[in-house]
Formats: C-alpha cells, structure tokens, sequence
C-alpha cells in the first residue's frame, strides 16, 4: 500500500501502515512469548505514549549516547559531507531525528545535499519530524518514508550519491543475527558511492551501563513497562503490572544490556486476542529488549563477513561511543574470484599428479 501527500514542502510516502503490519506483529508475538526466553517484540513499546516517554529518556543525564554521539558528529560532520559528497541524505529509524541536524547543517553547508529521506515505522512521528526538517532546511527536498529499515531498504531512492544514517545505536537492538541479515541487505543496496554511517555504544564500565537504564527518576521503567498497556490495550491482555518488577541488567556473555521484567511470582496471562494462555514462574524473565554494546574489532568482523568495510571509526572524547563510516566491500568479489581460481589450480594440479602416478 503506497500513498504520497504533501504537507509544509515534506512528501510522506507510506509503504507499511499500522493495519498492514498487525498480522506480522501479532505472529511475532505468539511466536515470542513462547520463545526459551520470554519476550515481547520491541515495537510494542513505540506506541504514542511510548515515543514521547522515549524522547524523555534522551534527555536523561544518565543516558550518555545522545550527547556522546552528537559530540563526534559536531566534530565529524563537515569531514563526511566532504568524504561523501552525498546528494541524499537516508535516515534508518528517524524518530524525532535530532542528531541528524548535524549532518544536516554538514551536507547543507557543504552544498552538494539535494534531498533527506528519514525511514520510520511511526507514521505519526515521522509526519512530525519531516515538517519540521522541511521548515529548517527549506533547499533540501524532505521525502519520508513509513517503512521498516529491516524491510524497505530496497525501497529507498537510489539517484546519486547516497549517506544512509543509522543512528543512536540502534543497530544494538537487533539480534547477531538480526545485524547479520540486515548487514548483508545494506551491502546489497549500496552502491560504489553510497556510504554508510552507524551509531555504535561501546563495551565500557558495568555500572555506568546500568545506571543508564536504570535512570534515578525511573522513565526508562515507565517506557518498559509501557509495552505491556499497549498489549493489553491491542490484543485484551491480562497482564498485571503489580505482578511484575521492572529489571534492566548487563549480560557479560552476550555483552548486551537485557532489559524487561520479572514475575514477582507464578501467575496466568490471558491475550484474547491472539487466544493465548502465558503461564510464568516466579522469577520468571519477560524480555522487552536487548541493546548490544560493542568492541571494534567484533563490529568490523561482523561488516566484513557482510562485504562491508570500515572506513572511518571515531569515537568521543570519553571514548563511549563511537560512529563508523562504512563502505560496500569492492574488493568482496575479485577475493571470491580469486579464491576460486586457486582453489581450481590446486585441483588441476593434484588431478595432473594423480593420472602421473597412475601412469
């Protein structure tokens, strides 16, 4: 389903509308409350409500990745335009699109930037945002998109030069093999002069990382627990906030913060909806989200088994968080080629040295 509208010089395209994405979201969700782990999927938590709740927590002085990574873009942004030289400016999972001004101001100040294209699933936050980028930058051409990243890359504009951001580390929030799958996607898309930049937190001190969903005023509670009104809103849910204790903590095998709830003890939930009876233990996880903290050799491996490479890496001053400028691997192909051609070479030869001997 498509439709375009033009409002304060911003086009919205909508590609996937809340009705089109209720089947595969409520799939998903039998499918994960009957996973090992419990877990609710994270678009539960971005309703209206949660979006604002959201936009609080960025604010919080515990939660250091906005300011961390605006730091490096206000310092970086002018060395991108000049790198990219990009036309297009692509925002994954926009959101309110704040740190993206930087780039903005970059590639506009730079002169080459002709269009920003933000991708979100919230068509409510991205008519929002888009009017208000439209209205700031009145030389860009703003076209949005209501999509999923995971989803629409193929659907994005592909006329120049092409920077598609994907910021605040939200690519910790999909699982390895999520990142995997979505990595491989991106190279397939992006051409020799398109490039990629990602938000990336860093593996740092374990109490600095709790403190950070933790937060002393508890919006990030709220914001989780946020998924569970939305679900018995949407789907005639049972579940009783009482019955569940709010827990965000480090996992050091997966070096991931997990972050949802725990049943105080056993207890029933009924989803109507979906005619699904949830039986929990007492103590029982409930997962609402996870959010990967990275090491920059573990991020470059996972780009380069995509065909991807790291270009540029840089971090903040406090050495948090850090941005990574990614291009297609070019070379990818050639590598592939020629392993295939030492690989027939070493077989002709053990093929030639086995009819001698046979002679």
């Amino acid at each position: 389903m498509t439709r375009a509208s033009t409002e304060q010089r911003a086009r919205v395209e909508v590609l996937r509308n809340e009705a089109d994405g209720r089947p595969a979201l409520h799939e998903s969700t039998v499918r994960s409350l009957h996973a090992e782990v419990k877990e609710l999927p994270a678009v539960w938590l971005y309703d209206e409500r949660g979006s604002r709740l959201y936009d609080e927590i960025t604010r919080l002085p515990e939660y250091y990745l906005p300011r961390r990574e605006g730091e490096i873009l206000r310092a970086r942004a002018a060395a991108i335009a000049r790198r990219t030289q990009a036309r297009t400016l692509i925002e994954l999972g926009a959101g309110t699109a704040k740190n993206i001004r930087l780039l903005l101001d970059g590639l506009d100040t730079a002169g080459a930037l002709e269009r920003f294209v933000p991708l979100d699933v919230s068509e409510q936050t991205l008519r929002a945002s888009a009017e208000t980028i439209a209205a700031a930058y009145p030389r860009v051409s703003v076209e949005a998109i209501v999509g999923d990243f995971e989803r629409d890359l193929g659907a994005l504009p592909a006329n120049g030069r092409r920077l598609i951001a994907f910021l605040g580390s939200t690519i910790g929030n999909l699982y390895p093999e999520q990142r995997n799958g979505f990595l491989r996607t991106l190279a397939a898309v992006l051409a020799r002069d398109d490039a990629f930049l990602v938000g990336i937190d860093l593996v740092k001190d374990v109490a600095r990382l709790e403190s950070a969903y933790n937060d002393s005023r508890g919006v990030t509670e709220l914001f989780v627990r946020n998924a569970l009104t939305a679900v018995n809103r949407e789907l005639g849910a049972t579940f009783d906030q009482e019955r569940f204790v709010y827990e965000a903590r480090w996992d050091p095998e997966h070096e991931w913060m997990d972050i949802g709830l725990r049943a105080r003890k056993a207890h029933a939930v009924s989803i109507q909806h979906l005619e699904l009876d949830v039986a929990f233990e007492e103590c029982e996880p409930l997962r609402v989200e996870i959010s990967s903290k990275f090491r920059r050799e573990r991020f470059e491996l996972e780009a380069a088994k995509a065909r991807l490479q790291v270009e540029s890496w840089w971090t903040d001053a406090a050495g948090d968080f850090a941005i990574a400028l990614v291009l297609r691997d070019t070379s990818a192909g050639t590598k592939v080629n020629s392993k295939r051609e030492e690989t027939a070479c070493l077989q002709a030869a053990r093929s030639a040295a086995t009819s001698t001997r046979s002679r």
